[in-house]
Formats: structure tokens, C-alpha cells, sequence
């Protein structure tokens, strides 16, 4: 999942810019690389989480969610606090909160504690990403030591995604998921003790205040969607608790609006959308991305869950994804000062919708690396293609001094984006295989009580906990049937996720267009175009 900080940090050093520079520089790189590991740390053992604690597919997503939901609304909020109270505490202060998430998940025997370590870790996650990057900012008073702190930084964010498979696939194979959790919390102990240690204090409390009222909203209104569309194939779309999600997360939206518009220091600036450029780039973003992480997410299902797979094993294509970025980045640059983001967008957003159609393609019965190879090496190109031109996209059509603002905005839109990929692309197969199955095990050669077993575990736990249900020989009967159902099922989250971003490209095409490098990036420099940025399966 892209990860990269909604938040332009001030730069404005309180101590003195060269005593702690390298210390501030190697600290920042651990917090983020910390940060970007708690992101991606699940994908390769989805599966080995829902077996061991016999998750339902609901419990599944929020798993991953728990984490995104925090790391993508608090950004903003969490940078603020640091410019006003001083960048070294928030870093020191989100690292030892991120450790203790881990150690719950870590001590995790259900479903729930899980679920409360990830949102944990990922407060924690929202606070490293804006302070990272803010104290080597801070810290480098040239622009030449800035571009190369950025560069330190970015690089450190994309070794963490690539880190995060490798690590979770390698303990995972030799001890219990719960292990990846100790050993990333041992990570964040070394990064709360470098920060300590190591980082020269900032702050730039100038000008800056919380929009605590916003800030509430958007976090309820998200958390209320989420939940509509996550419980929504297990409780019922008509359920009460369910409309009643949605309900609640209409009016929230809708206050969220409302405050911004009047508030003294929003943490939006929605009269950039009243920009016809800007509104489709931010809309890109949000369609674009979803379509994005719904695929990485859909894969790691496929690997770990339906397949059953090893963790090693199902770290090794988003080991494939995470390399090509950085392979090709060097080009990548060199495309966006030549060609402008527009044709980038084009073209990555077709790719990915091309990749995820050809994963669709390959049949469910194909475990090895070579049928997948395609559309991994595919995906992985038009995410770079994406990342290292999406936020140019939305700051080259706003005046100079809303470019910051502008690129929060982009950050913060297209990981609530990324966000919804999880929740929508698990309701949408979730649905349809239990549907599906509800019809196969009525036709199914069954006895009554073998039926009547295998539908209660169905009602209970939905289509994944009856695909990995130890149920003797009724499991070797109806493994066809939840096999083919589930596959059926994420299949079309593809088709979705393909649609998605097939739509984010004709977005490209019509407000972007093929101009070339006349409306590119020259002499803009920042994270966004430094090094490459990671994933968050």
C-alpha cells in the first residue's frame, strides 16, 4: 500500500542543524521503515492467522483494516502535534505505542485482542510517518543535505515493505504468527531507543493548531463505513446495526463537511475542490488506490486462505511486486521530468487493471510462481508508474502556496482509498461465495446432519472458516465446494478492482491527458518524488 505521511512539515529546527544530523537521519529511517513493516506485515500470513484462530472472513479484513484505519486518518492530526509539542516525543511516543500494539498482538489467542494490537500499532504507525520525516527536515538546513535525507527516508520506507514478507513468511514458517508480531515489536524498541537517543528536538508550533472537531468526524464517519460494509455479508445488509452504520456514517461525512468549511484551521482545504484538476486527481487517488490495495488484498486471500499456501511461500509475490519499484525507479524519474505525470497515470492505472484480470485468469489450482509471474511483474510496474506520479498529478494544477496542503489532501484521500480495498473486495466475495455455497451444499451428496454441520459453521463463520473447518471427512466432501465458491467469490473482488482501476486511467486520460513534460514536475523535490514509497497488502 502506498504509505507516505498527509502532512507538510515546517521546517523549522530548534537545535542546532548539524549536532545530531546523521543520529536524526538514521533515527527517522528506522521509524518509517518500523511504520511500513506494521503495514504490509500480515499479507503473507492471512491464511496462518485464520487458521489458527479460526477467524471469520469479517474478522479477517478488520484484522488488516485495524491497522490501515488510524495510519490513514490521524496523519494529519499527528503532525500537527508534533510541530506544537516537538517532532522527538511524537517519534519516541509512536514507536513505544506501536511496540505495545505488537505486544498484544503478539500475546493475541482471538480474533478480537488482534484486532486491538493492530489499531494500537497503527496509532502508533500515524504518528511515525509525519514525525519522521518532519525531524530530518528539521534537521537538514541545506538543500542538498535535505534531497538527501529525503532520499534516506523513502528509501527506508520502500526496505520496510520489501522487509515486511520476507520477515512474517520467514518466523511464521518455523513458529506461530504470533512470533512475526514479537519480533516487529522488538524492531519498534530499537526505533523508540534511537529516537531517544539519537534525534535533535523540533517543533514549529507557529501558526499551527488541532482540528480536533475534524479530525473526530472523518475518524467516526470512516470507522461507521467500514463497519457497514465489513459486517454487511455476515450480519445482513439489512440488519439494524448495519443501516445503521451507513446512516451514521452519511451524517458524519456530512459534519465533517461542515466543520471544515467553517473552521479557522481546517485539516482540509476543500475549496481545492472546487479546482476541477484537483477534485478528479483526488478522486483518482481514492478510485485508483482502492483498486490497487482490494487486488493486494484479494492475493494474499488466494495465497494463504484458499490455497493454503506457506508462509514463505505466499511472501514470495509480494516480494516480486515490492521489487520492481525500486528497479525501475531511476527511470521512473527520469519519465516524470520528461513526460509529466499524465500519460504515467495512463498507463500504470492500465496495467494494474490488466495485471489484476490476468491473476483473475489463472486458475485456483496453479500454487506455483511461474503461472503468476505475469501479472506480478505487471502489477508491480504500474504501481510504480502510479506512486512516482499520482501526487504530482494533484500539485501541479494548484496555485504555489497551496501545493503543501495539496499533497497532504492527495496522501490522505488515496490511503482512505486504500483503506476501502480490504472491506469492499472481502464484502463483495464474501457475499457471493456464501450465496454460491449456500446453493452447492443444498445440491451436495451430504447426509442431514453432515448438512446441517456444515451450514451451521457457515451461518456462524461464513464461506472461510468452512473452507479451513477441521471437520473430519465432511471437510474432504465439501473442500470442492468451498474452494471453487471462494474462488468465485475473489475472483470477481478482481473484476471489481480491474473496473476500478480502469476508471482511475479514463479519470487520467480526460483531466490529466498525454501532455507531456510542459505541465511536469521540474524543480519540485519532497518524499513524493524522491525514492520509491511501499505497498499495504
Amino acid at each position: 500500500m502506498v504509505s507516505s505521511p498527509a502532512y507538510d512539515p515546517p521546517i523549522t529546527p530548534t537545535d542546532g542543524p548539524s549536532a545530531r544530523h546523521t543520529g536524526t537521519i538514521i533515527a527517522g529511517c528506522l521509524a518509517v521503515c518500523l511504520a511500513q513493516i506494521g503495514l504490509v506485515l500480515p499479507a503473507a500470513i492471512n491464511g496462518v492467522i485464520q487458521r489458527s484462530l479460526q477467524t471469520s472472513g469479517a474478522e479477517l479484513t478488520w484484522i488488516s483494516d485495524a491497522f490501515l484505519v488510524p495510519a490513514a486518518v490521524l496523519a494529519l492530526t499527528f503532525g500537527v502535534l508534533g510541530d506544537l509539542y516537538g517532532r522527538k516525543k511524537l517519534l519516541v511516543g509512536g514507536a513505544l505505542l506501536a511496540a505495545v500494539g505488537y505486544a498484544v498482538s503478539a500475546t493475541s489467542d482471538s480474533a478480537a485482542q488482534l484486532i486491538t494490537g493492530q489499531a494500537l500499532s497503527g496509532i502508533g504507525a500515524a504518528a511515525l510517518f509525519p514525525a519522521s520525516l518532519a525531524v530530518i527536515t528539521a534537521s537538514t538546513p541545506t538543500p542538498a543535505a535535505r534531497a538527501r535525507g529525503l532520499a534516506s527516508w523513502t528509501t527506508a520506507l520502500s526496505l520496510g515493505a520489501f522487509i515486511a514478507p520476507l520477515l512474517s513468511g520467514s518466523v511464521v514458517e518455523h513458529a506461530s504468527f504470533q512470533w512475526a508480531f514479537a519480533a516487529t515489536g522488538l524492531l519498534a524498541l530499537v526505533a523508540a531507543a534511537a529516537a531517544w537517543r539519537l534525534t535533535a528536538e523540533s517543533s514549529a508550533p507557529e501558526g499551527r493548531s488541532l482540528d480536533w472537531p475534524g479530525q473526530i468526524t472523518i475518524g467516526l464517519a470512516l470507522l461507521a463505513l467500514l463497519y457497514g460494509i465489513i459486517q454487511g455479508p455476515a450480519d445482513g445488509w439489512g440488519s439494524p446495526a448495519v443501516v445503521l452504520s451507513f446512516v451514521a456514517a452519511a451524517v458524519l461525512l456530512g459534519a465533517f463537511v461542515q466543520v471544515e468549511n467553517r473552521g479557522a484551521s481546517p485539516m482540509l482545504r476543500l475549496e481545492l475542490f472546487r479546482i476541477p484538476a484537483f477534485a478528479a486527481s483526488a478522486a483518482m487517488a481514492v478510485i485508483g488506490m482502492f483498486g490497487f490495495l482490494g487486488g493486494a488484498y484479494d492475493l494474499s486471500i488466494r495465497l494463504g486462505v484458499i490455497q493454503h499456501q506457506s508462509p514463505l511461500r505466499a511472501a514470495v509475490p509480494f516480494l516480486v511486486i515490492q521489487g520492481i519499484t525500486p528497479f525501475i525507479w531511476p527511470l521512473l524519474v527520469r519519465l516524470l521530468h520528461k513526460v509529466g505525470p499524465g500519460p504515467m497515470l495512463v498507463t500504470g492505472f492500465t496495467a494494474l487493471a490488466a495485471a489484476q484480470l490476468w491473476l483473475r485468469a489463472v486458475p485456483i489450482h496453479e500454487t506455483g510462481l511461474v503461472p503468476l509471474l505475469g501479472p506480478l511483474v505487471l502489477n508491480g510496474v504500474g504501481f510504480g508508474l502510479v506512486v512516482a506520479a499520482i501526487t504530482a498529478a494533484a500539485v501541479n494544477v494548484v496555485p504555489p502556496s497551496l501545493t503543501g496542503m495539496a499533497s497532504a489532501t492527495t496522501s490522505l484521500v488515496r490511503d482512505l482509498g486504500q483503506t476501502l480495498g480490504p472491506a469492499v473486495v472481502g464484502a463483495v466475495a464474501l457475499g457471493m461465495a456464501t450465496s454460491q455455497l449456500t446453493g452447492s451444499l443444498a445440491g451436495a451428496e451430504l447426509t442431514p446432519a453432515e448438512h446441517g454441520t456444515a451450514s451451521a459453521v457457515l451461518d456462524a463463520g461464513g464461506p472461510i472458516a468452512l473452507h479451513t473447518a477441521e471437520l473430519g471427512p465432511l471437510s474432504a466432501k465439501i473442500a470442492p465446494f468451498t474452494e471453487r465458491a471462494l474462488a468465485d467469490g475473489y475472483n470477481a473482488g478482481l473484476v471489481l478492482t480491474a473496473v476500478a482501476c480502469l476508471v482511475a486511467a479514463v479519470i487520467a486520460a480526460v483531466f490529466l491527458g498525454f501532455r507531456t513534460r510542459g505541465s511536469g514536475v521540474a524543480g519540485k523535490s519532497g518524499p513524493e518524488t524522491a525514492a520509491p514509497e511501499g505497498i499495504r497488502p
